[in-house]
């Protein structure tokens, strides 16, 4: 292989992961009148890159329903005042979020309100400006 060639096949390779992460308006939708409010108990957290995961089970309708939320990186929340003992399985809790598009059980979340009324931000991709 020449040269040239080599360079493009190995760029290709290093922006692949780059393109498989999507932006957060291709995902959910953060129209002020679409914001939901989940409240529930926590059922485990998830803390991976490039984004942690809280699985809430919230009840809605006479059922109970198993929310995915999205959160920002770990490296993000503990920068938030974050740690891994902050939720603890069956805290109950209030969540503010945008719904995904294609009406599956998950939101990316903008903050957390806890029993006690202290909140924290979850470092949402789509900003605090809601853009």
């Amino acid at each position: 292989m020449n040269r040239k060639l080599m360079t493009m096949v190995v760029a290709g390779m290093l922006a692949a992961p780059l393109v498989a992460h999507h932006s957060f308006s291709a995902e959910f939708d953060g129209s002020p009148e679409k914001r939901l409010t989940l409240t529930g108990r926590v059922a485990k957290m998830d803390w991976v890159n490039p984004h942690a995961w809280l699985y809430i089970d919230v009840d809605r309708n006479g059922k109970t329903e198993r929310w995915a939320v999205e959160f920002g990186s770990p490296n993000v929340l503990f920068r938030n005042g974050w740690s891994k003992t902050t939720l603890t399985e069956g805290m109950r809790i209030v969540v503010q979020a945008s719904p995904a598009k294609d009406g599956s059980l998950r939101a990316n979340s903008r903050g957390v309100e806890f029993p006690d009324g202290r909140k924290l931000d979850t470092g949402s991709s789509q900003g605090k400006d809601g853009k």
